[in-house]
């Protein structure tokens, strides 16, 4: 196969897998906000929710970016979307939250694990000149899965319950039996001399000219997970909560979750232009404002307009800090580093939706909440602007020493 058409291949698959991947953890606000009413759960119960699917995202991203580096991409890749199918399949079963607490926990397993994975897919399939674009567009296919979330929130949930939405994410399991057969290792990958076992690699991470760029990495992803998490789990119950019907607060997340799309194209066209970085702090920055003005709105003009603009810079932003990370390290320890990076991180997402549930509770005003998410974001970019290495288009990703590398 022609390296052109791998590399296209590669984004096709690992972008299904990404979409089923968005489409679960959205379904999950839409899923919460439902339960509020079914099963009368509190805000601090809906908030665990979030809270032990983001534990498992953790665990899962830094076993799975351990795994990939060890034995490689495709067996990492198959393996983590088959449990998290799976295993939120099963959710539709639940009888108890507590039940659904442990099932949520090992899809999120599986999620966090696919998501390093297959964002080294992606760049290391990709030529020089491209590779910042097309993992950008990989991105794309979250928004996609988050529309397609929305999708269900709004038409199957209000008619067949929660359940049926569960159960369409049971889905992604037939699709690793395509791509058992169909879906090859990376050249990156097989030209590796040597492969480095745990110990190695998490050295490997705080060698002196890596050091930096992991500090920066796992503040980036801890703000980033924080910010996110803590608004979109919530999203549907915050408008709920402001007033509107559940049928129309999920039609107005369908209408804000579109913009995601646009957002993560113009991400894709920028990180060439101005640069992984810049394009990172530009979007962050417009969706920390976002947040806030979101937050003070009380109004359905304001709410969709500022809810638009969050969704459009808050996920182009996410489309830029994927390939912003994913270049930090060398073949052998990037999916290691990735995936620690997004492990990390995910304790920001494991804190905030407990965290906005505890004072929803309270009844903290959400321009307060939204406030928080403002502070947070502008902690990350003040960090980047510190810390960041901006790695042009140009420049190859086996930038440093060449020890472990082949």
């Amino acid at each position: 196969m022609e390296p052109k058409d791998l590399s296209k291949k590669l984004l096709f698959a690992s972008g299904i897998g990404m979409l089923f991947d968005a489409m679960d953890v959205g379904l999950l606000g839409f899923v919460i906000a439902a339960l509020m009413i079914a099963w009368h759960i509190s805000p601090q119960s809906a908030g665990l929710l979030g809270s032990i699917t983001l534990v498992g995202m953790a665990i899962g991203s830094a076993a799975a970016g351990l795994f990939a580096d060890r034995v490689g991409r495709k067996k990492a890749f198959l393996l983590t979307i088959l449990i998290y199918s799976v295993a939120s399949g099963i959710s539709a079963f639940a009888t108890s939250i507590v039940f659904l607490l442990v099932m949520r926990a090992i899809t999120g397993f599986g999620l966090g694990g696919e998501l390093p994975v297959a964002t080294t897919f992606v760049l290391e399939s990709s030529p020089p000149e491209k590779r910042g674009r097309r993992t950008a567009l990989l991105e794309t296919y979250w928004a996609f899965g988050s529309i397609v979330a929305a999708l269900i929130g709004f038409l199957v949930i209000p008619i067949l319950t929660w359940r049926a939405a569960f159960a369409i994410t049971v889905l992604p399991a037939l699709y690793t039996l395509y791509l058992r057969r169909s879906l090859p290792e990376t050249p990156a990958f097989k030209g590796l001399k040597e492969k480095l076992n745990f110990k190695q690699n998490m050295s490997r991470l705080w060698q002196k000219d890596l050091r930096k760029r992991t500090i920066l990495l796992w503040v980036l992803w801890f703000t980033a997970n924080f910010a996110y998490y803590g608004m979109f789990f919530w999203l549907p119950s915050v408008l709920v909560l402001k007033g509107f019907t559940l049928i129309n607060s999920f039609g107005f997340v369908l209408i804000m979750a579109i913009a995601q799309v646009p957002g993560y194209l113009v991400a894709a066209w920028l990180v060439d232009i101005i640069g992984r970085k810049w394009t990172l702090v530009l979007f962050a920055m417009i969706s920390a404002i976002s947040a806030l003005l979101f937050g003070m709105s009380t109004s359905i003009g304001l709410l969709l307009l500022f809810g638009i603009i969050l969704n459009f810079s808050n996920l182009g932003a996410w489309g830029a800090t994927y390939v912003f990370s994913v270049e930090q390290y060398p073949a052998a320890s990037r999916a290691t580093g990735l995936g620690w990076a997004m492990g990390i991180g995910k304790i920001g997402g494991v804190v905030a939706p407990y965290l906005v549930g505890a004072l929803v509770a309270t009844h903290t005003s959400f321009s307060i909440i939204f406030g928080l998410f403002f502070i947070v974001t502008l902690i990350g970019v003040i960090f980047l602007l510190t810390l960041g290495h901006d790695v042009t288009k140009d420049e190859p990703i086996s930038h440093f020493s060449t020890a472990h590398q082949s």
